[in-house]
């Protein structure tokens, strides 16, 4: 289960991430009951998140913060301003930058993390297959 919260524009991004998601948690073998929090922020908002919490004075794309709390995975951050340049800077569309941050949160929240080679080859790989199931690979 996941609640979006959209602080930034008046696009829906509900209907993208529940079918994300939904191949997520099937993929992951985690249950329906636990929840996830997925915040579309502006891009001054993410800064101030990026700035307070990685001691990093830039804008980024993707913030998670796991809970660790038994049913909840955490709450993602995603800034679809940033994600906007980043689909044009990689050649494919606004709709794939987003299920690719989507699913980016999501794995962090699990616990998944891209700090070496290794780990970065599990990640991405999990995300790509993911991002496969819905149809949104590049």
């Amino acid at each position: 289960m996941q609640n979006v919260i959209n602080q930034c524009n008046e696009e829906n991004y509900e209907p993208l991430v529940n079918n994300v998601l939904k191949k997520a948690y099937k993929m992951m073998n985690i249950k329906k009951k636990t929840i996830i929090n997925i915040i579309f922020v502006k891009n001054d908002y993410m800064r101030e998140l990026n700035k307070n919490y990685r001691n990093q004075d830039a804008i980024t794309d993707v913030l998670t913060f796991p809970s660790g709390l038994k049913g909840e995975l955490g709450d993602v951050f995603i800034a679809p301003y940033v994600a906007m340049e980043q689909a044009k800077t990689y050649g494919h569309t606004f709709k794939r930058e987003m299920g690719f941050l989507i699913v980016h949160g999501f794995l962090h929240a699990l616990g998944y993390d891209h700090d070496t080679a290794e780990k970065e080859h599990v990640m991405f790989a999990l995300q790509e297959k993911i991002l496969d199931k819905v149809k949104l690979s590049r």
